[in-house]
């Protein structure tokens, strides 16, 4: 059976290069880890306790990716944008209800990534109890790099992750520092949704997060995985 013609062109699915092949990763959804380093946890005024608490989840559109080393327009409806450096995890087979121990065959690789945020907006709908969809959900807010083919690397446990804003360190801890780890993201995650290939997880940013402003260069890197960079452009 044929299928009825759209009444206008469907957008192009999303996708990422993916290092040493020609072949794309096609983003199917983006899960985000909110407050999994104790540090920014605490910058951000909600400290956590991993014996008493659960990972907690945002969403960002597929629509909202752009590749590493765009140049992106300062956002609409903020004067307080701020950068996040992640760990990005990319789901390569389904899974459903997995234990930590399973984890490890869901992942296809890693990336660099940038969770861009309208702060002063979160932080309004935060203190509303209200979604942070318009702080954290918006066009070009969702930054990757490559995807690093899991190979020999296995479940990430440690490796340096650092950022700079005009070659200023701004971020700089290490992956051993995530209150939760990979295996225990996975398998908390998979409780709740059915993981696809071509889903990624952006697994929370160090402390030292802060806000930049047009002509201001970003730079990021994670050590075995690679760079991400973004130019911050003038407002449309």
């Amino acid at each position: 059976m044929a299928h009825p013609d759209y009444l206008w062109p469907p957008s192009p699915v999303p996708s990422l290069p993916v290092r040493g092949t020609e072949a794309r990763y096609p983003v199917n959804r983006i899960f985000c880890v909110g407050r999994n380093y104790h540090a920014h946890a605490v910058e951000m005024g909600v400290p956590v306790d991993k014996a008493s608490a659960r990972p907690f989840y945002f969403t960002k559109s597929a629509s909202t990716l752009v590749q590493s080393g765009a140049t992106v327009p300062y956002p609409c409806g903020t004067d307080n944008y701020h950068h996040e450096m992640e760990l990005v995890v990319a789901i390569g087979a389904p899974g459903f209800r997995v234990s930590e121990s399973e984890a490890a065959s869901l992942i296809h690789g890693y990336a660099a990534g940038l969770d861009m945020t309208r702060r002063d907006l979160q932080m309004a709908a935060r203190e509303q109890g209200r979604p942070w969809d318009l702080g954290k959900d918006f066009e070009q807010s969702a930054i990757c790099a490559e995807i690093v083919p899991v190979g020999d690397l296995g479940v990430l446990s440690w490796g340096a992750i650092s950022l700079a804003v005009n070659g200023q360190t701004r971020q700089s801890a290490d992956l051993s520092q995530l209150i939760w780890s990979i295996p225990e993201l996975l398998a908390d995650l998979s409780k709740f949704y059915h993981l696809q290939p071509g889903d990624l997880i952006y697994t929370g940013t160090p402390d030292g997060v802060g806000a930049v402003r047009p002509g201001d260069r970003i730079t990021g890197h994670i050590e075995r995985i690679g760079e991400i960079s973004l130019d911050i452009g003038q407002p449309e």
